[in-house]
């Protein structure tokens, strides 16, 4: 259709006519959605793939391998509940004890008192 003809139909006939395209063009993104799937499965050879969160959006073959807890190392002495296992990044208030001239063995939890520390992580 030329420019023409789409400025001369009613706005009825164009949402119509809008309906009709989004209806068709919704089937054929299903049918080529359906297709790249089955091209995929075919590709792992079978492997099952495990379905995308609705927020990462990415299909993943294998699971995250589970990690077993680990023990906090080191604790805030002015806030017991704040603790650290000494992997990753520092939290601020060690950072700070530390910038304020103490030493990260000021902090650290001693052996015998690892079942008394609280930890949520």
């Amino acid at each position: 259709m030329e420019k023409s003809q789409f400025e001369e139909m009613s706005l009825d006939a164009l949402w119509a006519l809008h309906e009709h395209i989004s209806a068709i063009l919704s089937e054929r993104i299903i049918a080529e959605k359906r297709e790249l799937e089955e091209r995929l499965v075919q590709l792992n050879k079978g492997k099952a793939i495990v379905p995308a969160s609705k927020s990462s959006g990415v299909e993943r073959i294998h699971q995250r391998r589970k990690y077993p807890k680990v023990r906090p190392k080191y604790q805030n002495p002015s806030s017991p509940g704040e603790t650290w296992t000494g992997r990753g990044k520092q939290p601020r208030w060690l950072v700070l004890a530390l910038k304020a001239g103490g030493s990260i063995e000021d902090f650290r939890i001693s052996e015998g008192t690892y079942d008394k520390v609280r930890f949520d992580r």
